[in-house]
């Protein structure tokens, strides 16, 4: 399960996650395992849809642990906003079918009641030749059913 997953070393400058007041922000997260990205390439052209939903998955796989590496002990918290980028040919429109991959993970892991939000924007490259990155806000909340 994520909440066994350590969060994801920067690649750069930045930090995985910030928590200001009762809002976690995370950087974008690409589908790296230890540091290494488990797919490069554009949808549509070398990554196929199957291969990028899965790689969504695992940018939100990634993103999950760096919210949770933030959140103090003891406190709860519930994903508000999911964006995928996704880098694709010109011509690639199934945006959202990739998106799902990282939608069906918080699913998976949270439970359907509390998927965020989400948007899948269609970009021409990300970091490091990476097909999708992943970047998730989430709230802190007392109930889980808020």
């Amino acid at each position: 399960m994520s909440s066994d997953i350590e969060a994801p070393v920067p690649q750069g400058r930045y930090v995985a996650a910030v928590l200001a007041g009762d809002t976690v922000r995370t950087a974008g997260m690409t589908p790296r395992v230890d540091g290494v990205l488990t797919v490069t390439g554009r949808v549509g052209a070398e990554v196929t849809v199957a291969q990028a939903h899965a790689a969504a998955s695992l940018g939100a796989r990634n993103a999950l642990a760096a919210v949770r590496s933030v959140v103090p002990a003891g406190h709860r918290f519930r994903p508000a906003e999911m964006v995928v980028y996704v880098a694709a040919t010109a011509d690639f429109t199934a945006l959202s079918a990739v998106a799902d991959g990282a939608s069906e993970m918080i699913a998976t892991e949270l439970g359907p009641d509390h998927l965020p939000a989400r948007s899948a924007i269609g970009v021409y490259t990300l970091p490091g030749g990476a097909p999708v990155e992943v970047a998730l806000t989430a709230v802190l909340v007392t109930d889980l059913n808020s």
